[in-house]
Protein backbone atom coordinates (compact mmCIF):
# COMPACT_ATOMS: atom_id res chain seq x y z
CA UNK A 1 0.00 0.00 0.00
CA UNK A 2 2.68 2.38 1.02
CA UNK A 3 4.31 1.81 -2.27
CA UNK A 4 1.28 2.21 -4.01
CA UNK A 5 0.77 5.77 -2.59
CA UNK A 6 4.24 6.67 -3.55
CA UNK A 7 3.63 5.58 -7.09
CA UNK A 8 0.71 7.83 -7.17
CA UNK A 9 2.24 10.69 -6.22
CA UNK A 10 5.24 11.12 -8.30
CA UNK A 11 2.59 10.23 -10.73
CA UNK A 12 1.34 13.06 -10.04
CA UNK A 13 5.01 15.03 -9.57
CA UNK A 14 5.67 13.60 -13.25
CA UNK A 15 2.65 15.82 -14.55
CA UNK A 16 4.53 18.75 -12.94
CA UNK A 17 2.07 21.84 -13.67
CA UNK A 18 -1.14 20.29 -12.13
CA UNK A 19 -2.24 21.44 -8.91
CA UNK A 20 -3.91 18.67 -8.65
CA UNK A 21 -4.78 14.89 -10.08
CA UNK A 22 -8.43 13.40 -11.27
CA UNK A 23 -7.86 9.94 -12.11
CA UNK A 24 -11.61 9.88 -12.76
CA UNK A 25 -12.07 12.84 -14.70
CA UNK A 26 -10.29 13.46 -18.22
CA UNK A 27 -8.41 16.26 -19.44
CA UNK A 28 -8.62 18.69 -22.23
CA UNK A 29 -5.62 20.69 -23.64
CA UNK A 30 -5.92 23.92 -25.39
CA UNK A 31 -3.52 26.61 -26.61
CA UNK A 32 -3.96 30.09 -27.08
CA UNK A 33 -1.69 32.62 -29.00
CA UNK A 34 -2.43 36.07 -28.20
CA UNK A 35 -1.81 38.48 -30.63
CA UNK A 36 -2.44 41.30 -33.69
CA UNK A 37 -3.97 41.39 -36.34
CA UNK A 38 -4.93 44.18 -38.79
CA UNK A 39 -9.23 43.81 -39.49
CA UNK A 40 -11.51 46.50 -41.15
CA UNK A 41 -14.70 45.30 -39.02
CA UNK A 42 -15.96 48.03 -39.99
CA UNK A 43 -14.54 49.18 -43.13
CA UNK A 44 -11.75 51.04 -41.38
CA UNK A 45 -8.62 49.23 -41.02
CA UNK A 46 -7.42 48.69 -37.27
CA UNK A 47 -5.30 46.22 -35.30
CA UNK A 48 -7.49 44.07 -33.48
CA UNK A 49 -6.57 41.53 -30.93
CA UNK A 50 -6.42 37.82 -32.28
CA UNK A 51 -6.60 34.34 -30.26
CA UNK A 52 -4.69 31.73 -32.80
CA UNK A 53 -4.72 34.61 -35.34
CA UNK A 54 -8.41 34.59 -35.50
CA UNK A 55 -10.98 37.27 -34.53
CA UNK A 56 -12.73 36.47 -32.28
CA UNK A 57 -11.06 33.89 -31.23
CA UNK A 58 -12.30 29.91 -31.17
CA UNK A 59 -14.52 28.17 -29.37
CA UNK A 60 -13.52 26.09 -26.46
CA UNK A 61 -15.86 23.40 -26.19
CA UNK A 62 -15.27 20.96 -23.20
CA UNK A 63 -17.76 19.07 -21.05
CA UNK A 64 -19.04 18.68 -17.44
CA UNK A 65 -16.21 17.95 -14.66
CA UNK A 66 -13.53 17.56 -17.53
CA UNK A 67 -9.98 18.55 -16.41
CA UNK A 68 -9.23 21.87 -18.57
CA UNK A 69 -5.81 22.99 -19.68
CA UNK A 70 -5.57 25.88 -21.40
CA UNK A 71 -1.84 27.21 -22.45
CA UNK A 72 -1.74 31.35 -23.10
CA UNK A 73 0.36 32.87 -24.48
CA UNK A 74 1.60 36.35 -24.82
CA UNK A 75 2.43 38.45 -27.96
CA UNK A 76 0.93 41.66 -27.20
CA UNK A 77 3.11 44.38 -26.62
CA UNK A 78 1.69 44.93 -22.98
CA UNK A 79 0.67 42.31 -20.35
CA UNK A 80 -2.32 40.26 -20.31
CA UNK A 81 -4.82 38.27 -18.47
CA UNK A 82 -7.32 36.19 -19.40
CA UNK A 83 -10.88 35.44 -17.35
CA UNK A 84 -13.96 32.72 -17.82
CA UNK A 85 -17.29 34.74 -17.68
CA UNK A 86 -18.83 32.54 -15.04
CA UNK A 87 -16.64 29.40 -14.77
CA UNK A 88 -16.96 29.32 -11.29
CA UNK A 89 -13.13 28.11 -10.50
CA UNK A 90 -14.38 25.71 -7.53
CA UNK A 91 -11.54 26.56 -4.91
CA UNK A 92 -8.68 27.95 -7.04
CA UNK A 93 -9.23 31.77 -7.67
CA UNK A 94 -5.76 31.24 -8.64
CA UNK A 95 -7.28 30.37 -12.41
CA UNK A 96 -9.78 33.10 -11.90
CA UNK A 97 -7.52 35.73 -14.55
CA UNK A 98 -8.44 38.87 -12.61
CA UNK A 99 -5.48 41.62 -11.12
CA UNK A 100 -6.74 41.33 -7.42
CA UNK A 101 -6.05 37.44 -7.90
CA UNK A 102 -3.50 36.71 -10.92
CA UNK A 103 -0.24 38.94 -11.61
CA UNK A 104 -0.25 39.65 -15.21
CA UNK A 105 1.29 37.55 -17.92
CA UNK A 106 4.54 40.00 -19.24
CA UNK A 107 4.70 40.88 -22.65
CA UNK A 108 7.15 39.66 -25.07
CA UNK A 109 6.00 36.14 -25.64
CA UNK A 110 5.21 34.56 -21.94
CA UNK A 111 2.92 32.25 -21.45
CA UNK A 112 0.91 31.07 -18.62
CA UNK A 113 -0.70 27.73 -18.18
CA UNK A 114 -4.44 27.78 -16.73
CA UNK A 115 -5.55 24.68 -14.78
CA UNK A 116 -9.07 24.09 -13.44
CA UNK A 117 -11.73 22.22 -13.72
CA UNK A 118 -15.19 22.73 -14.67
CA UNK A 119 -17.17 21.41 -12.11
CA UNK A 120 -20.80 20.76 -11.57
CA UNK A 121 -21.40 23.03 -14.61
CA UNK A 122 -22.86 23.38 -17.62
CA UNK A 123 -23.85 26.21 -20.29
CA UNK A 124 -23.03 28.92 -22.53
CA UNK A 125 -19.72 30.97 -21.57
CA UNK A 126 -17.31 33.23 -22.90
CA UNK A 127 -13.21 33.70 -22.17
CA UNK A 128 -11.98 37.49 -22.89
CA UNK A 129 -8.98 39.52 -21.66
CA UNK A 130 -9.63 41.42 -18.57
CA UNK A 131 -7.13 44.09 -18.59
CA UNK A 132 -6.15 47.38 -20.26
CA UNK A 133 -9.34 48.04 -22.03
CA UNK A 134 -8.19 44.78 -24.41
CA UNK A 135 -11.69 43.11 -24.66
CA UNK A 136 -12.28 46.48 -26.82
CA UNK A 137 -10.03 45.39 -29.64
CA UNK A 138 -10.78 41.53 -29.40
CA UNK A 139 -9.67 38.49 -27.97
CA UNK A 140 -12.66 36.83 -26.88
CA UNK A 141 -14.54 34.10 -27.50
CA UNK A 142 -17.12 30.99 -26.97
CA UNK A 143 -16.54 28.96 -23.92
CA UNK A 144 -19.12 25.89 -24.22
CA UNK A 145 -19.76 23.66 -21.36
CA UNK A 146 -21.76 20.51 -22.20
CA UNK A 147 -23.63 17.86 -20.39
CA UNK A 148 -22.52 14.60 -19.48
CA UNK A 149 -24.26 12.07 -21.88
CA UNK A 150 -25.80 10.13 -18.92
CA UNK A 151 -27.92 13.59 -18.06
CA UNK A 152 -30.52 14.37 -19.89
CA UNK A 153 -31.49 18.04 -21.07
CA UNK A 154 -34.84 19.50 -21.03
CA UNK A 155 -35.72 19.83 -24.71
CA UNK A 156 -35.25 17.47 -27.78
CA UNK A 157 -31.42 17.61 -28.79
CA UNK A 158 -31.08 20.35 -31.55
CA UNK A 159 -29.80 19.38 -34.92
CA UNK A 160 -26.93 21.95 -34.92
CA UNK A 161 -25.02 24.54 -32.25
CA UNK A 162 -24.17 28.15 -33.72
CA UNK A 163 -22.39 30.59 -31.81
CA UNK A 164 -23.01 34.40 -31.92
CA UNK A 165 -20.83 36.85 -30.39
CA UNK A 166 -22.74 40.57 -30.49
CA UNK A 167 -21.41 43.82 -28.81
CA UNK A 168 -20.54 47.54 -29.64
CA UNK A 169 -17.33 48.29 -31.26
CA UNK A 170 -15.35 51.59 -31.69
CA UNK A 171 -12.61 52.21 -34.37
CA UNK A 172 -10.34 53.85 -32.11
CA UNK A 173 -8.03 51.32 -30.59
CA UNK A 174 -8.42 50.28 -27.04
CA UNK A 175 -5.18 52.18 -25.66
CA UNK A 176 -6.87 55.06 -27.38
CA UNK A 177 -10.08 54.93 -25.60
CA UNK A 178 -7.78 54.08 -22.83
CA UNK A 179 -6.18 57.65 -23.11
CA UNK A 180 -9.52 58.98 -23.65
CA UNK A 181 -10.54 57.87 -20.35
CA UNK A 182 -7.19 58.85 -18.24
CA UNK A 183 -7.59 62.10 -19.59
CA UNK A 184 -11.18 62.65 -18.48
CA UNK A 185 -13.30 62.20 -21.85
CA UNK A 186 -16.37 60.02 -22.05
CA UNK A 187 -16.07 57.40 -24.57
CA UNK A 188 -19.10 58.49 -26.81
CA UNK A 189 -21.36 56.16 -28.89
CA UNK A 190 -19.46 53.53 -30.71
CA UNK A 191 -18.81 53.34 -34.19
CA UNK A 192 -20.97 50.68 -34.86
CA UNK A 193 -21.70 46.84 -33.56
CA UNK A 194 -19.94 43.69 -34.53
CA UNK A 195 -21.82 39.82 -35.43
CA UNK A 196 -19.06 37.53 -34.86
CA UNK A 197 -16.52 39.97 -35.57
CA UNK A 198 -17.68 41.35 -39.00
CA UNK A 199 -19.68 44.40 -39.41
CA UNK A 200 -23.59 45.34 -40.61
CA UNK A 201 -24.79 43.67 -43.70
CA UNK A 202 -26.01 46.44 -46.35
CA UNK A 203 -29.50 46.65 -45.66
CA UNK A 204 -29.59 50.26 -46.25
CA UNK A 205 -27.08 52.12 -48.91
CA UNK A 206 -26.87 55.04 -46.81
CA UNK A 207 -26.37 54.20 -42.90
CA UNK A 208 -23.78 50.88 -44.43
CA UNK A 209 -21.29 51.84 -46.89
CA UNK A 210 -20.19 49.33 -49.55
CA UNK A 211 -17.19 47.24 -49.24
CA UNK A 212 -18.04 45.49 -45.49
CA UNK A 213 -17.40 42.04 -44.71
CA UNK A 214 -20.95 40.48 -43.03
CA UNK A 215 -21.91 37.39 -40.99
CA UNK A 216 -23.55 34.34 -42.89
CA UNK A 217 -25.21 31.90 -40.92
CA UNK A 218 -26.24 29.16 -42.94
CA UNK A 219 -28.91 26.42 -41.50
CA UNK A 220 -31.35 23.87 -43.14
CA UNK A 221 -35.02 24.15 -43.23
CA UNK A 222 -37.53 22.93 -40.90
CA UNK A 223 -34.25 22.48 -38.36
CA UNK A 224 -34.30 23.42 -35.04
CA UNK A 225 -30.31 24.77 -33.71
CA UNK A 226 -29.33 25.78 -30.35
CA UNK A 227 -27.86 29.46 -30.70
CA UNK A 228 -25.97 30.85 -28.30
CA UNK A 229 -25.23 34.33 -28.10
CA UNK A 230 -22.81 36.76 -25.70
CA UNK A 231 -22.74 39.91 -25.63
CA UNK A 232 -18.72 40.94 -25.16
CA UNK A 233 -19.47 44.76 -26.03
CA UNK A 234 -18.41 47.78 -24.35
CA UNK A 235 -20.82 49.47 -22.34
CA UNK A 236 -24.05 48.96 -24.68
CA UNK A 237 -27.29 47.09 -24.25
CA UNK A 238 -28.02 45.22 -27.32
CA UNK A 239 -31.46 43.59 -28.05
CA UNK A 240 -31.08 40.57 -30.41
CA UNK A 241 -33.69 39.36 -32.68
CA UNK A 242 -33.94 37.06 -35.68
CA UNK A 243 -36.35 38.41 -38.25
CA UNK A 244 -39.31 36.06 -38.31
CA UNK A 245 -37.86 33.78 -36.30
CA UNK A 246 -38.77 33.15 -32.38
CA UNK A 247 -36.33 32.65 -30.04
CA UNK A 248 -37.33 29.90 -27.29
CA UNK A 249 -34.91 30.76 -24.10
CA UNK A 250 -33.58 27.26 -22.74
CA UNK A 251 -30.44 28.59 -20.62
CA UNK A 252 -28.51 31.48 -19.45
CA UNK A 253 -25.01 31.65 -18.27
CA UNK A 254 -25.29 27.86 -16.69
CA UNK A 255 -28.60 27.11 -15.87
CA UNK A 256 -31.94 25.89 -17.60
CA UNK A 257 -34.70 28.54 -17.74
CA UNK A 258 -38.89 28.46 -17.61
CA UNK A 259 -39.18 28.12 -21.97
CA UNK A 260 -40.29 30.57 -23.06
CA UNK A 261 -40.66 32.23 -27.16
CA UNK A 262 -39.55 35.59 -27.28
CA UNK A 263 -39.22 38.10 -30.43
CA UNK A 264 -36.05 39.50 -29.15
CA UNK A 265 -34.17 39.54 -25.98
CA UNK A 266 -32.16 42.84 -24.43
CA UNK A 267 -28.70 41.16 -23.79
CA UNK A 268 -26.76 43.48 -21.29
CA UNK A 269 -23.03 43.54 -21.66
CA UNK A 270 -21.34 40.33 -20.40
CA UNK A 271 -24.25 38.73 -20.26
CA UNK A 272 -24.91 34.54 -22.46
CA UNK A 273 -28.14 33.26 -23.42
CA UNK A 274 -28.85 29.66 -24.88
CA UNK A 275 -31.90 29.75 -27.32
CA UNK A 276 -33.70 27.34 -29.88
CA UNK A 277 -34.91 28.54 -33.41
CA UNK A 278 -36.47 26.41 -35.57
CA UNK A 279 -35.70 27.26 -38.91
CA UNK A 280 -40.17 26.73 -39.79
CA UNK A 281 -40.37 29.59 -42.70
CA UNK A 282 -40.77 29.31 -46.60
CA UNK A 283 -37.26 30.51 -47.13
CA UNK A 284 -38.53 33.07 -50.20
CA UNK A 285 -35.71 35.07 -48.81
CA UNK A 286 -32.90 35.45 -46.77
CA UNK A 287 -33.38 36.45 -42.99
CA UNK A 288 -32.06 39.30 -41.17
CA UNK A 289 -30.47 38.79 -37.64
CA UNK A 290 -29.95 42.15 -35.31
CA UNK A 291 -28.32 43.14 -32.66
CA UNK A 292 -29.38 47.03 -31.97
CA UNK A 293 -28.24 49.62 -29.48
CA UNK A 294 -30.82 49.83 -26.40
CA UNK A 295 -31.81 53.15 -23.99
CA UNK A 296 -30.55 55.05 -26.46
CA UNK A 297 -31.47 57.89 -28.66
CA UNK A 298 -32.17 56.00 -32.01
CA UNK A 299 -32.21 59.12 -34.04
CA UNK A 300 -28.64 59.67 -33.07
CA UNK A 301 -27.50 55.83 -32.88
CA UNK A 302 -28.74 54.53 -35.80
CA UNK A 303 -26.02 53.27 -37.37
CA UNK A 304 -24.80 51.06 -34.12
CA UNK A 305 -26.87 48.51 -35.61
CA UNK A 306 -25.42 45.09 -36.13
CA UNK A 307 -26.98 43.04 -39.18
CA UNK A 308 -26.56 39.80 -40.25
CA UNK A 309 -27.81 37.27 -42.00
CA UNK A 310 -29.99 34.02 -41.27
CA UNK A 311 -29.30 31.98 -45.02
CA UNK A 312 -31.79 28.73 -45.36
CA UNK A 313 -29.80 26.58 -47.82
CA UNK A 314 -33.11 26.55 -49.73
CA UNK A 315 -33.63 30.23 -49.85
CA UNK A 316 -34.86 32.25 -52.57
CA UNK A 317 -33.11 35.36 -52.86
CA UNK A 318 -31.42 38.01 -50.69
CA UNK A 319 -32.68 40.29 -47.60
CA UNK A 320 -34.29 43.24 -48.35
CA UNK A 321 -36.59 46.20 -47.16
CA UNK A 322 -36.58 47.12 -43.38
CA UNK A 323 -35.25 45.78 -40.40
CA UNK A 324 -37.72 43.30 -37.87
CA UNK A 325 -38.71 46.30 -35.09
CA UNK A 326 -37.13 46.25 -31.76
CA UNK A 327 -39.62 46.70 -28.84
CA UNK A 328 -41.61 49.89 -28.83
CA UNK A 329 -40.35 52.37 -27.03
CA UNK A 330 -35.85 52.20 -26.31
CA UNK A 331 -36.78 53.99 -23.28
CA UNK A 332 -39.20 51.87 -21.72
CA UNK A 333 -37.31 50.27 -19.16
CA UNK A 334 -39.98 49.22 -17.43
CA UNK A 335 -40.43 46.66 -20.12
CA UNK A 336 -37.32 45.82 -20.03
CA UNK A 337 -37.53 44.90 -16.37
CA UNK A 338 -40.43 42.87 -16.93
CA UNK A 339 -38.56 40.83 -19.69
CA UNK A 340 -35.99 40.73 -17.58
CA UNK A 341 -37.67 39.18 -14.26
CA UNK A 342 -39.85 36.93 -16.52
CA UNK A 343 -36.70 34.45 -17.25
CA UNK A 344 -36.93 32.36 -13.99
CA UNK A 345 -35.02 29.10 -13.14
CA UNK A 346 -36.44 25.84 -14.76
CA UNK A 347 -36.08 24.36 -11.24
CA UNK A 348 -37.85 20.47 -12.45
CA UNK A 349 -34.38 19.91 -14.99
CA UNK A 350 -31.48 18.40 -14.01
CA UNK A 351 -28.33 20.66 -14.35
CA UNK A 352 -25.00 19.50 -14.46
CA UNK A 353 -25.54 16.44 -12.05
CA UNK A 354 -28.89 14.03 -11.95
CA UNK A 355 -31.80 16.32 -9.81
CA UNK A 356 -32.93 19.06 -10.12
CA UNK A 357 -31.64 22.73 -10.25
CA UNK A 358 -34.70 24.36 -7.92
CA UNK A 359 -33.53 21.67 -5.08
CA UNK A 360 -31.55 23.98 -3.51
CA UNK A 361 -34.30 26.30 -1.77
CA UNK A 362 -32.86 29.81 -1.48
CA UNK A 363 -35.55 30.96 -0.49
CA UNK A 364 -35.97 29.37 3.06
CA UNK A 365 -32.26 30.58 4.17
CA UNK A 366 -31.31 33.46 6.45
CA UNK A 367 -29.49 36.17 5.50
CA UNK A 368 -26.37 36.15 7.16
CA UNK A 369 -24.50 39.88 5.31
CA UNK A 370 -25.92 42.34 3.29
CA UNK A 371 -24.09 45.03 1.20
CA UNK A 372 -25.69 48.10 -0.70
CA UNK A 373 -23.50 49.15 -3.17
CA UNK A 374 -24.34 52.17 -4.96
CA UNK A 375 -22.81 53.31 -8.04
CA UNK A 376 -22.85 56.94 -9.32
CA UNK A 377 -22.08 58.84 -12.65
CA UNK A 378 -17.98 58.76 -12.91
CA UNK A 379 -16.39 61.55 -10.28
CA UNK A 380 -12.85 63.33 -10.42
CA UNK A 381 -11.13 62.40 -7.26
CA UNK A 382 -7.79 64.09 -6.98
CA UNK A 383 -8.08 65.37 -10.94
CA UNK A 384 -9.03 62.16 -12.43
CA UNK A 385 -12.18 60.19 -13.71
CA UNK A 386 -12.82 57.75 -11.37
CA UNK A 387 -15.52 55.18 -11.21
CA UNK A 388 -16.96 54.26 -7.83
CA UNK A 389 -18.88 51.56 -5.63
CA UNK A 390 -19.95 53.32 -2.29
CA UNK A 391 -17.67 55.99 -2.54
CA UNK A 392 -14.65 53.74 -3.54
CA UNK A 393 -12.83 53.47 -6.35
CA UNK A 394 -10.60 50.74 -6.82
CA UNK A 395 -7.35 50.78 -7.20
CA UNK A 396 -5.61 46.97 -8.03
CA UNK A 397 -3.26 45.82 -5.37
CA UNK A 398 0.52 45.76 -6.21
CA UNK A 399 0.69 42.29 -4.92
CA UNK A 400 -2.23 40.21 -5.73
CA UNK A 401 -4.19 39.91 -2.75
CA UNK A 402 -4.18 35.94 -1.76
CA UNK A 403 -0.56 36.10 -2.87
CA UNK A 404 -0.20 38.57 -0.23
CA UNK A 405 -2.08 36.33 2.28
CA UNK A 406 0.34 33.41 1.87
CA UNK A 407 3.73 35.65 1.58
CA UNK A 408 2.58 37.80 4.71
CA UNK A 409 2.68 40.83 2.47
CA UNK A 410 1.20 43.59 4.41
CA UNK A 411 -0.42 46.55 3.41
CA UNK A 412 -1.40 45.40 -0.12
CA UNK A 413 -5.44 45.97 0.93
CA UNK A 414 -7.93 46.32 3.50
CA UNK A 415 -10.51 44.44 5.00
CA UNK A 416 -12.86 47.51 5.30
CA UNK A 417 -15.08 47.67 2.11
CA UNK A 418 -18.43 49.64 3.88
CA UNK A 419 -21.75 47.50 4.13
CA UNK A 420 -23.40 50.78 2.71
CA UNK A 421 -22.57 53.98 0.97
CA UNK A 422 -20.63 56.62 3.82
CA UNK A 423 -21.30 60.57 3.98
CA UNK A 424 -18.04 60.72 2.73
CA UNK A 425 -15.97 61.85 -0.05
CA UNK A 426 -15.03 59.74 -2.64
CA UNK A 427 -11.59 58.15 -2.64
CA UNK A 428 -9.46 55.32 -4.38
CA UNK A 429 -8.41 52.88 -1.83
CA UNK A 430 -7.70 48.92 -2.46
CA UNK A 431 -10.69 48.22 -0.02
CA UNK A 432 -12.12 44.71 -0.39
CA UNK A 433 -15.35 42.43 1.38
CA UNK A 434 -14.28 40.21 4.15
CA UNK A 435 -16.68 38.09 3.73
CA UNK A 436 -17.98 35.02 5.39
CA UNK A 437 -17.26 31.63 4.23
CA UNK A 438 -20.46 29.70 4.03
CA UNK A 439 -22.50 32.83 4.73
CA UNK A 440 -25.61 33.51 2.66
CA UNK A 441 -25.14 37.16 1.37
CA UNK A 442 -27.56 39.52 0.02
CA UNK A 443 -26.61 42.81 -2.63
CA UNK A 444 -28.49 45.15 -3.27
CA UNK A 445 -26.80 47.17 -6.72
CA UNK A 446 -28.10 50.69 -6.43
CA UNK A 447 -27.55 52.52 -9.96
CA UNK A 448 -27.56 56.21 -9.71
CA UNK A 449 -25.55 56.34 -13.17
CA UNK A 450 -26.57 57.60 -16.23
CA UNK A 451 -26.26 54.22 -18.12
CA UNK A 452 -27.74 50.79 -17.23
CA UNK A 453 -24.68 48.99 -15.91
CA UNK A 454 -24.42 44.98 -16.11
CA UNK A 455 -22.53 43.50 -12.56
CA UNK A 456 -20.82 40.31 -12.63
CA UNK A 457 -19.43 38.21 -9.56
CA UNK A 458 -16.56 36.33 -10.10
CA UNK A 459 -16.39 32.29 -8.60
CA UNK A 460 -20.51 32.37 -8.78
CA UNK A 461 -23.44 32.42 -9.42
CA UNK A 462 -26.24 34.47 -7.60
CA UNK A 463 -30.07 34.24 -7.39
CA UNK A 464 -31.89 37.36 -9.00
CA UNK A 465 -34.77 37.48 -6.67
CA UNK A 466 -35.56 41.30 -7.42
CA UNK A 467 -35.65 44.33 -9.61
CA UNK A 468 -36.91 47.60 -8.98
CA UNK A 469 -36.73 51.68 -10.06
CA UNK A 470 -36.58 54.65 -7.53
CA UNK A 471 -34.02 53.96 -4.05
CA UNK A 472 -34.24 50.16 -2.61
CA UNK A 473 -35.62 50.14 0.57
CA UNK A 474 -36.44 47.29 3.27
CA UNK A 475 -39.75 46.78 2.20
CA UNK A 476 -38.65 46.22 -1.38
CA UNK A 477 -37.79 42.32 0.06
CA UNK A 478 -41.49 41.98 0.42
CA UNK A 479 -41.70 41.73 -3.82
CA UNK A 480 -38.17 39.44 -3.99
CA UNK A 481 -38.85 36.27 -5.81
CA UNK A 482 -37.46 33.19 -3.51
CA UNK A 483 -38.53 30.53 -5.25
CA UNK A 484 -37.41 29.95 -8.89
CA UNK A 485 -35.36 33.31 -9.46
CA UNK A 486 -33.05 32.64 -12.04
CA UNK A 487 -29.35 31.67 -11.17
CA UNK A 488 -26.52 33.25 -13.34
CA UNK A 489 -23.40 35.23 -12.99
CA UNK A 490 -24.12 38.79 -14.76
CA UNK A 491 -26.86 40.99 -14.30
CA UNK A 492 -27.99 44.12 -15.63
CA UNK A 493 -29.04 47.61 -13.20
CA UNK A 494 -31.32 50.21 -15.11
CA UNK A 495 -30.94 53.77 -14.52
CA UNK A 496 -32.08 55.20 -11.42
CA UNK A 497 -33.06 51.52 -10.18
CA UNK A 498 -31.93 48.52 -8.32
CA UNK A 499 -31.29 44.65 -8.53
CA UNK A 500 -31.11 42.39 -5.41
CA UNK A 501 -29.25 39.82 -5.76
CA UNK A 502 -28.53 36.58 -3.26
CA UNK A 503 -25.26 34.22 -2.70
CA UNK A 504 -24.29 31.12 -0.83
CA UNK A 505 -20.96 31.97 -0.25
CA UNK A 506 -19.31 28.01 -0.09
CA UNK A 507 -16.26 28.56 -2.46
CA UNK A 508 -12.98 29.61 -1.08
CA UNK A 509 -11.08 32.50 -2.54
CA UNK A 510 -10.86 36.06 -3.34
CA UNK A 511 -13.53 37.13 -6.27
CA UNK A 512 -13.94 39.85 -8.17
CA UNK A 513 -16.56 42.09 -7.86
CA UNK A 514 -17.27 44.33 -10.86
CA UNK A 515 -19.40 46.12 -13.66
CA UNK A 516 -18.75 44.35 -16.76
CA UNK A 517 -19.44 48.09 -18.61
CA UNK A 518 -15.75 48.14 -20.03
CA UNK A 519 -15.26 52.12 -18.99
CA UNK A 520 -16.74 51.82 -15.35
CA UNK A 521 -14.84 48.63 -14.60
CA UNK A 522 -11.22 50.31 -15.90
CA UNK A 523 -12.36 53.90 -14.33
CA UNK A 524 -12.28 51.39 -10.40
CA UNK A 525 -15.62 50.45 -10.43
CA UNK A 526 -14.72 47.28 -8.77
CA UNK A 527 -14.14 45.01 -5.26
CA UNK A 528 -13.38 41.77 -4.73
CA UNK A 529 -14.69 39.28 -1.74
CA UNK A 530 -12.40 37.46 -0.09
CA UNK A 531 -13.64 34.75 1.58
CA UNK A 532 -11.64 32.02 3.94
CA UNK A 533 -12.14 28.87 5.38
CA UNK A 534 -10.76 29.62 9.15
CA UNK A 535 -10.37 26.47 9.78
CA UNK A 536 -9.06 24.77 7.04
CA UNK A 537 -5.48 23.97 8.28
CA UNK A 538 -4.92 21.21 5.46
CA UNK A 539 -5.88 22.99 2.17
CA UNK A 540 -9.21 21.42 2.02
CA UNK A 541 -11.52 24.00 0.66
CA UNK A 542 -8.83 26.00 -1.45
CA UNK A 543 -6.09 24.53 -3.80
CA UNK A 544 -2.67 25.55 -2.68
CA UNK A 545 -1.12 27.82 -4.80
CA UNK A 546 -0.25 26.46 -8.32
CA UNK A 547 3.56 25.40 -9.08
CA UNK A 548 3.58 27.77 -12.01
CA UNK A 549 2.35 30.89 -10.48
CA UNK A 550 3.65 34.23 -11.50
CA UNK A 551 4.98 36.45 -9.05
CA UNK A 552 4.96 40.25 -8.65
CA UNK A 553 4.94 43.13 -6.53
CA UNK A 554 6.21 42.76 -3.27
CA UNK A 555 7.21 38.96 -4.65
CA UNK A 556 8.90 39.87 -8.00
CA UNK A 557 11.98 38.30 -6.68
CA UNK A 558 10.15 35.15 -7.05
CA UNK A 559 9.21 35.19 -10.30
CA UNK A 560 12.01 33.02 -12.32
CA UNK A 561 12.57 33.66 -15.83
CA UNK A 562 10.56 31.57 -18.21
CA UNK A 563 12.51 29.10 -20.60
CA UNK A 564 8.91 27.09 -21.84
CA UNK A 565 6.98 28.15 -23.89
CA UNK A 566 3.91 26.15 -23.33
CA UNK A 567 3.09 22.58 -21.23
CA UNK A 568 2.70 20.49 -25.19
CA UNK A 569 6.57 21.75 -25.45
CA UNK A 570 7.49 20.29 -22.20
CA UNK A 571 6.20 17.08 -23.31
CA UNK A 572 7.50 17.37 -27.10
CA UNK A 573 4.37 17.41 -28.84
CA UNK A 574 0.86 17.33 -27.71
CA UNK A 575 -0.31 14.11 -28.74
CA UNK A 576 3.17 12.46 -26.45
CA UNK A 577 1.21 15.30 -23.51
CA UNK A 578 -2.24 13.53 -24.12
CA UNK A 579 -0.72 10.04 -24.65
CA UNK A 580 1.39 10.71 -21.33
CA UNK A 581 -2.15 11.85 -19.75
CA UNK A 582 -3.64 8.91 -20.66
CA UNK A 583 -1.24 6.49 -19.41
CA UNK A 584 -1.01 8.66 -16.28
CA UNK A 585 -4.48 8.19 -15.33
CA UNK A 586 -4.78 4.61 -15.85
CA UNK A 587 -1.71 3.92 -13.89
CA UNK A 588 -3.20 5.98 -10.82
CA UNK A 589 -6.51 4.00 -11.58
CA UNK A 590 -4.60 0.81 -11.28
CA UNK A 591 -3.11 1.21 -8.19
CA UNK A 592 -5.49 3.37 -5.94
Amino acid sequence: MASSSLLVHRVCYIALFFTFCFAADPFVNFELEYSYITASPLGVPQQVVAVNGKFPGPILNVTTNYNVVVDVKNKLDEDLLVTWSGIQMRRTSWQDGVLGTNCPIPKGGWNFTYQFQVKDQIGSFFYAPSVNMQRAAGGFGSFIVTNRNIIPIPFSPPDGDIVIIIGDWYTRSHKTLRKDLDDGKQLGMPDGVLINGKGPYRYNTTLVPDGIDHETINVDPGKTYRVRVHNVGVSTCLNFRIQNHNLLLVETEGYYTSQQNYTSVDIHVGQSYTFLVTMDQNASSDYYIVASSRFVNQTIWQKVTGVGILHYSNSKGKAAGSLPDPPNDVYDTSYALNQAMSIRQNVSASGARPNPQGSFHYGQINVTDFYLLKSVPPVSIDGKLRATFNGISFKNPVTPIRLADLYYVKGDYKLDFPTKPMNRPPKVDTSIINATYKGFIEIVLQNNDTVVQSFHMDGYSFFVVGMGFGEWTENNRGSYNRWDAISRSTTQVFPGGWTAVLVSLDNVGVWNLRAENLDRWYLGQETYMRIINPEDHSNKTEMPVPDNALYCGALASMQKQQKVSSATTLFGSSELFFTLLLVLSAVISLVS
